[in-house]
């Protein structure tokens, strides 16, 4: 994150020694860990919210397109029946009376039955 080397960080401790003195040195330097671990865990949480935030819209975004596919795709397949619908009406008006009753197949279901080993 930061670009600091070995020698930034020993001019540092030799300044920090000087002014606060070997009584206070060590509760500073504790101190001091507390809350670089308080910020690197605060912006680790943010980090995590923001990338969980992405992935959720990304999500968001690849449903809406698959969705608006499967609406095209399903809206071409009812162009046939709805054509064939709007073409079967007016027929189905005027020949109505002309169309022959489909034929019964209630009587024939015994027929069509498996023979059993009983049998």
């Amino acid at each position: 994150m930061f670009d600091i080397g070995f020698a930034e960080l020993l001019v540092v401790a030799v300044v920090a020694l000087l002014v606060l003195g070997p009584e206070k040195l060590p509760m500073a330097a504790r101190t001091c860990g507390l809350w670089l671990g308080r910020v690197r865990r605060t912006v680790g949480n943010i980090q995590r919210e923001i990338n969980e935030e992405l992935r959720v819209e990304e999500l968001r975004r690849t449903t809406a397109i698959n969705k608006d596919k499967l609406d095209e795709e399903l809206a071409e397949m009812r162009t046939p029946f709805t054509a064939s619908k709007s073409a079967a009406t007016p027929a189905s008006d005027t020949d109505s009376e002309n169309v022959a009753p489909p034929p019964e197949t209630g009587a024939n279901e015994a027929s069509l039955k498996k023979p059993t080993a009983d049998e």
